[in-house]
């Protein structure tokens, strides 16, 4: 039995360039399984284009170093070519909202360091004048974009790994995968390899590999057609003139892209309803085939490019390349550890694989070598699926996926595909008073509540249908009292008789006293936030925790390895427990109709108490994350709804009300709380996130303490008030300017309807400026002033009431 390091499988641009980069890092013991020839799978057939545009900084950033690597470091390195094209690229559109979208995205550029430009008709002509203006209002340029020959750049970073003490081997398919003792065992045709790592870097194959590891790895393979024309004329004319090859164009609308393929183009659609392929295995003898063309299913598509680029109809069609890409649950790639597994990776997943290959390879490199990602990993963290992401969910996302390749990114989008995936014992009764939902991974809860029966999220840049609903909620929050279903939370018991050292261990903060409520944030190594947790200790042997919906997986993950060496079990209590929340001045008068519990001063503010509520037992946190005095009430699914109605009768004569997420997110702002996932993420510290006094290190040891202190001073976090008009409110990555340069970035805002501000928190880079600060909100700066306390209830005086 052979022994590595690393194995990883699979020989397309993902995998290779993880080869390529774990030996540039020192890691050399490392062997790529392919089962074919390295390309085969997607990558070989791909069209290799390369971009910045990206709603989420570190896809941008998986992205700009693509180019970066195959541009200019293969190069250098091999001395040959990988085929890369500086061609630059434009998106057009004829819809305003897209117009919208495409500032937001430019302006997020600004900050990451990668400028984009918005385009006027005008200028589009100028930059490609074979494309037709008819219909269009405008549009946004990539300089720097690009395409490169697929095959070229994977095989160079192939050459360097090898050069590096990395090994290769082709025609070696993978047959079993197992755990034998802290190891794994790798079992493929030409003998076993063991290794302290494993990696899936399967693409197209990621889902099988994946059922080989133990692993759901929520991947589809999707058949995706592009053509290529024989020679254009126009396009021969200008190369005899000498011109610059012609940017890559994209019509989001009309859902296709074209790019310049020497004297000719590509043409590559993208149709509303998707083709998946081989959804349970796929073939064992595929390897570099194509389907066969299938161009009536995108016959409209490539009569409206042709409208557009009228060129493009004037040549015949030399190839047909209809071939399967994979897409996850929402197009984003499977990158980071496998869940419940140690030492098993992900790197698989990505429909734009050469696009983000070269990136994503660098990106799990420094994740596997240093233990914590190199950017916030939330996009992309392979744990950002569960369980409940089945056979018909994965199929149902990547059809949507695929169709909406190019569809307008809302803030707050909900997609149709996929729901009532997990459902809340409280999701009727919810609906029954108005809520409109959305999911926060996998699970259905209330956004908003409206009026009208059957009301649905009209999505927007600018403030849109549930503005005044969400005002109606705080409302009743504020003066009366209000129900929400908090059940999205993650929920863990942490029990054993080393609970308390467990804990100290945990996070930057010490537990609190039995019967209290204390916050502690987890850290990577490098210092920043992974996890965050609200902590309830009930006795000296057992505590209860919550944290994020979307931190499940991560955070029984981090749970479960940090506790080992403590005599302590912990158990997942997700799906077993629902969560009531009871926020307002009235709501210790609507509680204590139902309860025998004195409240009062025996139940101050973050302390927790077992409970009976009609018959029911539930425990009771006095903990609120809108800023009034309340409880959440966790107790077991069964009993929610009748410990629901119980709080709704109780609550008639003080007119209660119900509120969601867009509330609590307003809300929350009010009290610059922290949201985990965007204000909080591996990139910062708790002290950079102004979280002081919840860092508690003197005398302790935990996780990432030094690395944390030794970051002071680093970037700064602040509450800004946004002078905003027009109807537009801040909701995330919006760029901080002052001096005439950017300086920060908003990562969360809503407007405070209790203290009618617009709020957003933002990271400055530059923490000496505090003064002539600007937010740039779709392409408009806006003043903005930093406030040195929270606007409502600094002294938390309605908290702590009784």
């Amino acid at each position: 039995m052979s022994e590595f390091q690393v194995v990883i499988i699979g020989g397309g641009a993902m995998g290779v360039s993880l080869l390529y980069h774990l030996a540039k890092q020192g890691w050399r013991d490392c062997v790529l399984v392919e089962k074919n020839d390295l390309t085969h799978g997607s990558t070989w057939h791909a069209a290799g284009l390369c971009t910045h545009f990206a709603h989420n900084p570190t896809i941008q950033e998986l992205r700009a170093t693509s180019v970066r690597l195959y541009r200019d470091i293969l190069p250098e390195e091999t001395g040959e070519s990988c085929g890369f094209h500086r061609s630059g690229a434009m998106r057009v559109t004829r819809n305003p909202d897209r117009m919208d979208e495409f500032r937001h995205v430019a302006g997020l550029s600004e900050f990451t360091g990668y400028p984009l430009e918005i385009l006027t008709p005008q200028r589009i002509a100028e930059l490609h004048p074979l494309a037709t203006l008819d219909g269009l209002i405008g549009g946004i340029y990539e300089p720097d974009d690009g395409h490169v020959d697929p095959s070229l750049a994977t095989n160079a970073m192939a050459k360097v790994a090898v050069r590096n003490g990395a090994a290769i081997q082709r025609y070696n398919p993978v047959h079993a995968i197992r755990r034998e003792g802290d190891r794994w065992v790798v079992e493929t045709t030409k003998g076993k390899l063991s290794a302290q790592h494993v990696v899936n870097a399967a693409g197209t194959w990621g889902f099988e590999i994946g059922q080989m590891m133990g692993v759901n790895v929520p991947s589809v393979p999707v058949l995706h057609q592009y053509l290529v024309t024989d020679t254009v004329a126009n396009v021969a004319a200008r190369q005899k003139a000498g011109l610059a090859e012609l940017p890559i164009i994209r019509d989001p609308e009309e859902s296709w892209y074209c790019r310049q393929e020497r004297d000719g183009f590509i043409l590559g659609p993208y149709e509303k309803q998707a083709q998946v392929w081989s959804v349970d295995g796929v073939p064992p003898d595929f390897g570099a085939e194509l389907m066969p063309p299938d161009l009536d299913r995108v016959e409209h598509i490539i009569e409206a490019a042709m409208a557009r680029v009228p060129a493009l109809g004037t040549a015949g069609i030399k190839t047909v390349v209809n071939g399967p890409i994979t897409f996850t649950p929402d197009a984003n790639p499977l990158i980071g550890p496998a869940f419940g597994m140690p030492n098993a990776w992900l790197l698989t997943g990505s429909s734009m694989g050469v696009m983000e290959g070269g990136g994503s390879g660098k990106f799990l490199a420094h994740w596997m070598v240093h233990g914590a990602p190199p950017m916030d990993a939330l996009a992309v963290d392979s744990r950002r699926f569960g369980p409940w992401a089945d056979r018909a969910y994965r199929v149902d996302k990547a059809i949507e996926c695929f169709g909406l390749q190019f569809g307008v990114h809302f803030p707050f989008e909900e997609r149709p595909a996929g729901r009532k995936i997990r459902v809340s014992p409280l999701y009727d009764a919810m609906r029954g008073q108005g809520a409109v939902m959305g999911s926060a991974h996998g699970a259905e809860r209330p956004n908003w509540f409206s009026s009208r029966p059957d009301d649905e999220t009209k999505d927007s840049f600018h403030r849109t249908n549930w503005f005044d609903a969400v005002a109606r909620e705080v409302d009743a929050v504020q003066n009366r009292v209000a129900l929400a279903d908090l059940s999205v939370f993650s929920k863990f018991d942490v029990t054993g008789p080393d609970t308390l050292s467990f804990l100290d261990a945990l996070g930057a903060n010490t537990p609190p006293k039995p019967g209290r409520i204390g916050l502690t944030h987890a850290l990577t190594p490098a210092g920043g936030v992974a996890s965050e947790f609200t902590v309830t200790v009930l006795d000296p042997t057992q505590a209860y925790l919550t944290s994020a919906a979307a931190s499940e997986e991560m955070d029984f993950d981090l749970l479960r390895a940090r506790a080992h060496g403590f005599n302590v079990t912990i158990r997942n209590r997700t799906d077993e427990l629902a969560v009531i929340g009871l926020m307002g001045p009235k709501s210790a008068e609507v509680l204590g109709k139902v309860i025998s519990t004195p409240l009062g001063a025996s139940f101050p503010w973050l302390s927790a108490k077992h409970i009976e509520i009609a018959g029911v037992k539930a425990l009771a946190l006095r903990v609120s994350y809108v800023g009034e005095l309340g409880w959440e009430l966790h107790l077991a699914r069964a009993d929610a709804l009748r410990v629901f109605r119980a709080l709704q009768e109780a609550g008639k004569e003080f007119g209660v009300g119900y509120y969601g997420a867009y509330a609590a997110n307003s809300m929350r702002l009010e009290k610059a709380y922290r949201g985990w996932g965007m204000d909080l993420t591996t990139e910062r510290t708790p002290l950079e996130n102004g979280l002081g006094f919840l860092v508690k290190p003197d005398g302790r040891s935990f996780i990432g303490r030094e690395a944390m202190l030794k970051r002071q001073p680093g970037w700064d976090m602040v509450l800004l008030e946004i002078d905003t008009t027009e109807n537009i409110e801040p909701f995330y990555s919006h760029t901080v300017f002052a001096e005439g340069r950017p300086i920060g970035v908003v990562t969360s805002g809503a407007y405070g309807h209790r203290v009618k501000k617009s709020l957003a928190l933002a990271f400055l880079r530059e923490p000496h400026i505090r003064s002539g600060l600007t937010v740039k909100l779709l392409g408009r700066e806006r003043p903005a002033v930093i406030l040195a306390t929270p606007p409502y209830d600094p002294q938390n005086l309605r908290l702590k009431a009784n």
